[in-house]
């Protein structure tokens, strides 16, 4: 099934779906108009939260703008609505007037009352009206709509019949000559423009297009715009609806994975096992959502899957006959990019993500357990920041997981960078190299600390973090450790630099012998049961060391590191000779 498809039924799935024709639109204010036309009162739609966030109405659905001016039907943003805006406004007047000569030329003949007050007040209105105590500022660049003042606490003037009815025949009237759908394979008049997305982070606030045709390039045989792929007015405002629902922040469909807006949804003849299907996948990408966990009932089953049990002997009502879908997007000017779309059996896809569990498995793990897969992003940001995730990286490595297929290279690469960068070797960085080793180069890599690995890389990190804790027992606490000044170069070329770490622990020793003899003889033995590990020769330290070799030097510098932590400074190391 296709991407389109699939959103097109999940669209006829909803509940509270709008109906064609309608979308769900931020509404800030009413203008309540008399018979007459003239204003009886300005009514405030916003919430009282702390933000004052309008209103969610159902409205007429909003024209698609780009560059030209396009007003709404019945509703609309003050500088269309009202002629007033809060910026410079060099263009307010065109569409003022534009809001008032569309609504003069479709409301001719209409004799509704609600119909006939919009056309009497937008005949009198002039933007100089606008003042306080009837208007308020903060009406300015807000969205707008009217009612009549006997009947404004049961309906606005665009939910009242002859509304509605005019709206259908606006909808027929622009209708092209049906085709057939490409989506749906019915015959349908063809959507010109599709629908704008809302939601995509870093995308265009007012929306951007998934689907669009706009230059020659994108044309063939004279089509223009939509023609050239034909997908009817009602598949397009379906699956524009849902997308835009599932992108809503509080939907529960979507998590942000660096810069790709990642919504998901499951396909399945039972509604309550497609939303626990959701609210399983959340999960599983965001192990912190405590709240929705317990209020489901599902964190013992959810443990489970991450223990290794399969979905089959956990959920069994989920592991077949659920079909999941997960749609990544990322900005690209005034369009959408599809980072990645993955669809297949729900039992695959837990199958996939313990492939990656086991993948990423380190020892010690994170102090506050394993984090949401987007924290393993900002490890590969300078300065930890999400905007400086490198572009495409997250959206690769979700493919990956989802499919099981190797990840990408730039993971390691990145990884690497960043410790070299800053020095830091955490259980996130560690499980990330460890990872792309398993996965991609087939590589054994010790979960915990391995006393008998004899990695050149894995050996060297060992190494470095017992010449590390040799200089902190012998000075303890120092702005500037040997990580901090020689991790980079001890990691890529360690020749030039062991020389040197070992020269400076031999005075280290020498005061510690003074200090704590007890702490310097078990220091030793651990110094030379690692050596012990190098392979003979000349000079068993190499001059460089592979990308592969590198990530295993940050792994085993850091279950080395972790060890000395787990250990009080009294008690005797153990060595495996």
């Amino acid at each position: 099934m296709s991407m389109l498809a699939s959103l097109v039924r999940a669209y006829d799935r909803l509940s509270d779906a709008p109906p064609f024709g309608f979308s769900s639109e931020k509404i800030g204010f009413c203008v309540v108009l008399n018979a007459d036309g003239s204003v009886a009162s300005v009514e405030d739609l916003r919430g009282d939260d702390k933000k004052r966030s309008p209103k969610v109405m159902l409205v007429p659905q909003a024209v698609k703008r780009t560059a030209g001016i396009s007003p709404n039907f019945l509703w609309d943003k003050s500088a269309y609505v009202l002629g007033v805006t809060a910026g410079e406004g060099k263009r307010t007047a065109d569409e003022h007037a534009a809001f008032r000569g569309r609504h003069a030329e479709l409301l001719v003949g209409e004799g509704d009352p609600g119909l006939l007050a919009l056309q009497r007040f937008l005949e009198g209105w002039q933007a100089e009206d606008f003042a306080a105590p009837l208007w308020s500022e903060d009406m300015r660049d807000l969205n707008i709509v009217f009612a009549l003042e006997d009947e404004y606490r049961d309906r606005f003037l665009h939910d009242r019949p002859a509304a509605r009815a005019l709206w259908r025949r606006i909808g027929a009237e622009g209708a092209s000559d049906p085709q057939r759908c490409l989506v749906t394979g019915e015959s349908g008049p063809v959507a010109r423009l599709h629908p704008s997305i809302k939601g995509v982070w870093g995308a265009q606030s007012s929306g951007a297009s998934l689907v669009s045709f706009n230059l020659d390039a994108f044309t063939s045989y004279g089509h223009d715009q939509g023609d050239n792929a034909p997908v009817s007015e009602a598949a397009a405002f379906a699956y524009g609806t849902v997308l835009n629902r599932y992108l809503d922040k509080d939907s529960g469909h979507r998590i942000q994975i660096g810069d790709a807006s990642t919504v998901f949804w499951a396909d399945c003849s039972e509604m309550v096992q497609a939303q626990e299907a959701e609210l399983f996948f959340a999960a599983l990408l965001d192990p912190t959502a405590d709240e929705k966990l317990e209020s489901a009932k599902i964190r013992s089953r959810l443990n489970d899957i991450r223990n290794g049990q399969r979905l089959s002997q956990v959920a069994p009502e989920l592991a077949e006959g659920v079909r999941f879908h997960v749609l990544g997007l990322a900005p690209n000017a005034a369009r959408l990019s599809v980072r990645f779309y993955w669809q297949d059996d729900f039992g695959r896809l837990t199958a996939n993500f313990q492939k990656y569990l086991s993948d990423t498995a380190i020892d010690p793990p994170p102090r506050d357990g394993w984090p949401a897969l987007w924290r393993y992003l900002l490890e590969l940001a300078s300065q930890g920041k999400r905007e400086n995730v490198p572009p495409l990286i997250a959206g690769e490595w979700l493919r990956a997981i989802l499919t099981g297929t190797t990840y990408p290279l730039t993971l390691l690469s990145t990884a690497l960078m960043r410790l070299r960068a800053d020095g830091e070797i955490n259980a996130l960085r560690c499980a990330i190299l460890k990872s792309v080793l398993v996965r991609n180069l087939k590589m054994e890599v010790p979960v915990a600390l391995d006393h008998a690995n004899t990695n050149k890389g894995y050996v060297l990190g060992r190494l470095f973090a017992v010449y590390e804790e040799v200089q902190r027992a012998a000075l303890g606490g120092i702005n500037a450790s040997i990580k901090d000044k020689f991790y980079g170069a001890a990691s890529a070329s360690p020749q030039k630099v062991f020389r040197a770490l070992d020269s400076g622990a031999a005075n280290h020793f020498g005061k510690l012998r003074k200090t704590s003899p007890g702490r310097a003889v078990n220091l030793e033995k651990l110094l030379t049961a690692i050596t012990d590990l190098m392979a003979p020769g000349d000079d068993p330290i190499p001059a460089s060391l592979s990308a592969a070799e590198q990530a295993l030097f940050g792994i085993g510098y850091y279950h080395q590191r972790s060890d000395f932590f787990r250990k009080n400074d009294d008690k005797t190391v153990e060595v495996t000779q």
